[in-house]
Order: structure tokens, then C-alpha cells, then sequence
């Protein structure tokens, strides 16, 4: 499609395709308001508001200074979004017959006010205060086959906008830079972004400064298949496609093809894309909306039960109330956990080198270093890596006993989150930067060396027992003089070469003690990162669960105190009730997983 053809090449989600899905969500709600679940009835309303729009809604988002304004520019053919680092208002780009510019400020208690602006410079407006999101339209052809572009402020921005914009959007485009592999808080926060919205591409930005992004490109594929996130990896150059003044440098740049896999994956396959994301909902709000719904049913089905469940929900809820607290056991086994981690993982490392030294040291005593130096860095350098990755491997494990510790002090049902891999596939990468094993210096002598370390010798012994053997009318050389030289000679050579190979040793140590200085200075502070981001993987985890469990348990204590009061004499018609509703929760459930296509 063009962009002339004008305001009804939009849709491009089919109405009876969304149709099922919509009464669906329709029913869902009404059920969470019944149940006065407000919570699940607000993202109920998110998920209806994005299925019902005929149009894909594409967010960019990623860390600042990534290059995502100067994408979503190239995205739209114009400079909608400021590349502005400082400005951090959401940008949303939709189509329209010609270029328009709207600033939607707030005005206090709720109220907004919109404000038209120059389309071909609303950077100053931006800066305004009180300015909420700027609303461009252009004609554009992107945006004329249906999607609409929204660029969402960077890390440094309000969290809660960022999400909010990744909730209401059909896919996501995370923009990394082309500088260096995604790390562990990266795959942490796209694994967060896959249970929000599952339609996800990661863009490679700035492939023309890095000539190694082939390799990052590659190494990122790895990382995300390690991490069960089966993501496209898309190597683009925004800056070379707002430059490129040919059909070939535009190619070169990949923003093309970028678009060409957004109209193939996303927007051809508009109708599955939302029903995938929405259904993912469904399955979520249905197991929260059942669990409060089955606690009630329990409590009226058994009156004799109602006390001990009212008790056992109570318990569970000052339980989760304290897990929320600051200073709530959970959150204490995983500060104390993780500092013990960390101190063992670091023990751990510095012990396997110490003792790679020591066998090094030993192996340097028992020969001369110097006949071979070379393989004697290259073994050093495998068993290096070797002591290396069993290292990460035991923090790879040890993370996994704490993250079981933790979720011990949460109700049984509850899931572990799913932890990065801190384990190494390649230990050679994190080893890039240490230098290699220095050469000596002291390298063996030559031949002319060790004759004249031998002419010393032997002349000072040709000279003494000369001038002895004179004193008996004898010349100063003679058979005795001569065999002196010859043995003095020999023992100057001997005591050289032992001088010079312990000198070769003793400088060898402290060739192999610089090298694992340097060993422990990066790879500690890679395991050190790795380990903070999985911390705060799991402190981001169960700081959710246990919101989570307060709140379900909340809803499950109020319908089971409220069940007898409310109904009376009614109890077994509530039942018949629940019963009927979870029997509805089950069906709706089932009928959500029967569009979802095979």
C-alpha cells in the first residue's frame, strides 16, 4: 500500500478476527469488576483498548543514547522525534494526509490540554514544562500499511511510562548498540518485555561505527537463545540511512529491510500478533480472577472449614505483607545471600589461581623456563580459562540454590523467575583484555657469551697456578697452569648458567604472578556484574510475587469473611454460583487458547 491511499489503508486488524477476542475481554471484565478486582480490570481495558485498534502499534524503546529517535525518524521519513538526549517525552507517529504536530500538556487533577505546534521544528514546545507526549501524523508509507510508531522515553525516563507504552503496543523493537553483546540486565529486562508483549525484534544500531556488530550480531543470537527468547536480530544504521543519498547506501544501512520485516512478521500478521499478546493476558487474569473465586466457593462449601481458611488466608496475608516490607525475611536471605554469594564466588576464583600459581611455580623450579616459554603460556592460558568458566559455572549453581532459598519463604505455589545463565561459553571473551604472559628478558646466553664467561675463568686460573709454578723454575704455562684454566674455566661457566637460569626463574614468577593479577582484576569484575544483575533479577521477581500474594490474598480473606454475611441462608446458591462462574472462567479460558492459530 501507498501512501496515497489515504486514511483507509490503516486496518489492517480484520473486525471479525477481532471480534471473538473483544467479547471475550468484554465478559472478563465484567467478571473482575463483580469480583471488584479493579487491578485485573485495568489491564483488561489496556489489552481491549490495543486489540480494538485496527492499526499495529510498534514502540521503540531500549537505553539512551542507542540511537532510537534517530530510528523512529528513519522509520517515518521525517524528524518527528528529537534526538535530543535531555528530551524525554513519548513521541506517537500515526498516519495523516499531511504533517501535523499536536503537544498534549497537563493542566493538574487529571486535565490535559492540547496544543497545536510547528511539525517542521516542535523541539522548542518539547521542552516546555508540563508537556506529556507529543502526537505527530505524516504520510508516510509505513505508517499508511497501518502501524503506528511510538518512541518511548530512554532508561534515564519515568519507568512507568516506558511500560506503560510497552503494555499498549502490539510489538516492540529494542534497540541495542552494535559497541558490545547484550548483557545480563539487558536479557533480564527483554524477558520482562516478552511477558508483557511477545512480539519483540531486536534492532543492532550503529553497525557503521563498529565493524565487529557481524560478531555481536551472532554472539546476541546466542544469548537470547540461551535465554529461551526466540527474538529476530535486525543490524541496522540509522545515521547512514538519514544520510544515504543512493538505493545502495539506503540498503546498506538495514532500516529497509527493518521495515520489510515489520510489514512481513507484524503487520501481514496483524491478527495473530494480537491475538497471541491478548490471550497471553486471558491465561493471566483468568488464574488470578479463579483464585479468589475458588476461596470463596471453599469457604461456603465447608462452614467448619471457614474458620481455619479464614485463619490460614489471614496468615497468608500478614505473610505477604511482611514479604513487601523492607525488611521482610525474603529480602533479607537474598542481601545476605547474595553478599555471602558474591564473597565465595570471589574466594572461589582467587583460590583456583593461587593454586594454577602454585603448580606453575613448581613447574618453573624443576626446569629452565626459557627452552619453553611459549608453550609453557599457552597451557598456562587453558588452564587459566578452564579454573575460569568452573568458576562461573559454581556461581551459576549457587545462584540457582539462592534463588530456591528465596522462594522457600513464599507460598509453595508460587514459580521461581526464570535466572540469566551465568555460566560461559566462551571464557575466552571475558580474557580478551588480559594482557598475554610476558617474555623474558633474561633470555639463555649465546656461544659468545658463555666463551668469554669461560676465558674469565679459566685466565685467572692459568694466571695463579702460572705464578705458583714459576717459583720451581717452570714457565708460567704448563701442564699444570693449563689443566687450572681449563678447570676454573669449566667452573665459571657452570656457576653462570646457574646464576642466569635462577634469574630467567625468579623473573618467570613474577611474570605468572602479573598475569593473574590482571586475571583476577577483569574477571572479577565481569562475575561481580553478572551477579548484581542477577540479583536484581530477583529482587525484581519477588518484590512482584509478593505484591501479588498480598493482593490475592487480600481478595481471598475479604470473600471468605464477607461469604456468610453476605448470602446467609443463600450460601448454597453462592456456591452454585462460583461454581458457575469458574465454570465460565474455564470456558472463556479455553476459548481464548482455540484462537490462538496452530
Amino acid at each position: 500500500m501507498s501512501a496515497a491511499a489515504g486514511l483507509e489503508a490503516v486496518t489492517v486488524k480484520h473486525p471479525n478476527a477481532m471480534a471473538p477476542l473483544i467479547r471475550i475481554l468484554d465478559e472478563l471484565r465484567e467478571m473482575t469488576r463483580s469480583a471488584g478486582r479493579d487491578d485485573l480490570g485495568g489491564r483488561l481495558n489496556m489489552v481491549r483498548a490495543r486489540v480494538s485498534d485496527p492499526r499495529v502499534r510498534v514502540v521503540v524503546v531500549g537505553d539512551s543514547k542507542n540511537g532510537m529517535s534517530t530510528l523512529v525518524n528513519g522509520l517515518v521519513g521525517a524528524e518527528v522525534s528529537a534526538t535530543d538526549s535531555t528530551l524525554s517525552v513519548p513521541v506517537i507517529v500515526e498516519y495523516g494526509p499531511e504533517p501535523t504536530a499536536t503537544l498534549v500538556k497537563s493542566l493538574g487533577n487529571g486535565r490535559t490540554e492540547r496544543q497545536s505546534v510547528d511539525p517542521l521544528d516542535p523541539a522548542p514546545a518539547l521542552r516546555a514544562d508540563g508537556v506529556i507526549r507529543a502526537e505527530f501524523t505524516e504520510p508516510a508509507a509505513l505508517l499508511a500499511d497501518g502501524v503506528v510508531v511510538m518512541d518511548a522515553p530512554g532508561a534515564d525516563a519515568d519507568d512507568h511510562t516506558t511500560w506503560s507504552m510497552i503494555a499498549a503496543a502490539d510489538a516492540v523493537l529494542y534497540v541495542g548498540a552494535a559497541a558490545a553483546e547484550l548483557g545480563p540486565e539487558q536479557i533480564t529486562q527483554l524477558q520482562r518485555i516478552q511477558q508483557v508483549c511477545p512480539t519483540v525484534v531486536c534492532v543492532l544500531n550503529k553497525i557503521d561505527l563498529y565493524p565487529q556488530w557481524q560478531q555481536v550480531q551472532q554472539r546476541n543470537r546466542e544469548l537470547l537463545d540461551a535465554a529461551g527468547l526466540s527474538f529476530a536480530v535486525a543490524p541496522v544504521s540509522a545515521q547512514l540511512h538519514r544520510q544515504a543519498g543512493n538505493y545502495q547506501r539506503d540498503i546498506e544501512s538495514g532500516v529497509p529491510q527493518l521495515i520489510d520485516h515489520l510489514r512481513d512478521y507484524v503487520v501481514a500478521r496483524a491478527d495473530t500478533v494480537a491475538i497471541d499478546a491478548a490471550v497471553q493476558d486471558i491465561r493471566l487474569v483468568t488464574d488470578h480472577l479463579a483464585t479468589t473465586l475458588r476461596t470463596e466457593a471453599d469457604a461456603l462449601r465447608d462452614p467448619r472449614r471457614r474458620a481455619e481458611i479464614t485463619s490460614q488466608l489471614t496468615a497468608a496475608r500478614d505473610q505477604a505483607d511482611q514479604l513487601r516490607q523492607r525488611s521482610a525475611n525474603w529480602q533479607i536471605t537474598l542481601v545476605d545471600g547474595s553478599t555471602e554469594l558474591m564473597a565465595d564466588i570471589e574466594h572461589d576464583l582467587r583460590h583456583r589461581l593461587r593454586s594454577l600459581v602454585r603448580d606453575a611455580e613448581a613447574e618453573i623450579i624443576e626446569s629452565d623456563p626459557a627452552r619453553r616459554w611459549k608453550e609453557f603460556g599457552t597451557d598456562l592460558d587453558a588452564r587459566i580459562c578452564e579454573a575460569v568458566e568452573e568458576n562461573f559455572v559454581m556461581a551459576h549453581y549457587r545462584s540457582v540454590e539462592l534463588c530456591e532459598q528465596v522462594a522457600a519463604r513464599f507460598p509453595a505455589d508460587n514459580r521461581t523467575p526464570p535466572l540469566p545463565d551465568l555460566r560461559l561459553s566462551n571464557p575466552g571473551e571475558v580474557l580478551e583484555s588480559v594482557a598475554p604472559l610476558e617474555p623474558l628478558v633474561s633470555a639463555k646466553s649465546g656461544v659468545f657469551t658463555q666463551l668469554l664467561t669461560a676465558m674469565r675463568g679459566s685466565y685467572g686460573g692459568l694466571l695463579m697456578v702460572g705464578l705458583l709454578t714459576s717459583l720451581l723454575k717452570m714457565p708460567l704455562v704448563n701442564w699444570y697452569s693449563a689443566a687450572a684454566a681449563v678447570l676454573l674455566g669449566v667452573n665459571a661457566l657452570w656457576d653462570d648458567r646457574k646464576a642466569r637460569k635462577q634469574r630467567r626463574q625468579a623473573e618467570a614468577k613474577v611474570a605468572v604472578a602479573r598475569l593473574m593479577d590482571d586475571v583476577i582484576f577483569q574477571v572479577g569484575k565481569e562475575s561481580r556484574n553478572r551477579l548484581r544483575a542477577m540479583q536484581r533479577t530477583l529482587r525484581d521477581h519477588f518484590t512482584d510475587t509478593a505484591t501479588s500474594v498480598l493482593r490475592t490474598a487480600d481478595e481471598g480473606l475479604r470473600a471468605a469473611e464477607e461469604a456468610s454475611g453476605r448470602y446467609g441462608d443463600r450460601g448454597e446458591a453462592r456456591i452454585a454460583e462460583l461454581d458457575t462462574q469458574l465454570g465460565k472462567l474455564r470456558g472463556l479460558r479455553s476459548s481464548a487458547d482455540d484462537l490462538v492459530p496452530v
